[in-house]
């Protein structure tokens, strides 16, 4: 009886415990190495903010490979400053961008990172002026130490509201270190 009873209980309890909102897990702490290509990913935006052409070279590895994703992408780092010159200097559009998460795996001088970047375009009145979108790249260990972006991609730009472009700036963190 006392069995059938506490089968009971947890049958009519269930559908309360499956109304429990989800927790998220605890977002885990990151190591050194991952954190420091945090930093270099939100110096390379910075370089970008603040149209600086030659430190926007330096993030970039020389045989990097940009737009990775697409059927035409650019290729090495001239090529691909070329290209970057009318977001770099703000003519084009203005660009920003910051990780929301980084790893690395097996391979200790090889990272990924991705995070939502913010596309704006320079006009105040133009329709659309703010898009959000979705970056990835990988990363590289250099010979001198450096970490520098060896691809790079993004996807998914979709139209932006003031509302969205507010929480997009907010959401730029320092690496969560352990």
């Amino acid at each position: 009886m006392r069995i059938r009873l506490a089968v009971a209980a947890l049958v009519l309890a269930a559908p309360a415990f499956a109304q429990e909102p989800a927790k998220p897990a605890p977002r885990p702490a990151l190591g050194k190495d991952e954190c420091a290509v945090w930093a270099r990913e939100l110096a390379f935006s910075d370089s970008v903010a603040a149209h600086d052409a030659k430190a926007f070279g330096d993030f970039v590895a020389e045989g990097a490979v940009f737009s990775a994703n697409l059927p035409v992408p650019v290729r090495g780092r001239a090529a691909i400053a070329k290209e970057w010159a009318g977001i770099i200097d703000g003519s084009q559009l203005r660009l920003t961008w910051y990780p929301k998460a980084v790893a690395i795996g097996g391979e200790p001088d090889i990272a990924y990172s991705t995070g939502p970047a913010l596309i704006e375009l320079p006009d105040p009145k133009a329709p659309n002026r703010y898009a959000l979108t979705t970056f990835f790249s990988t990363w590289h260990r250099d010979k001198d130490g450096t970490w520098r972006v060896l691809l790079d991609g993004g996807v998914g730009a979709k139209s932006a509201t003031e509302a969205d472009v507010a929480a997009f700036r907010a959401g730029r963190k320092t690496c969560p270190a352990g």
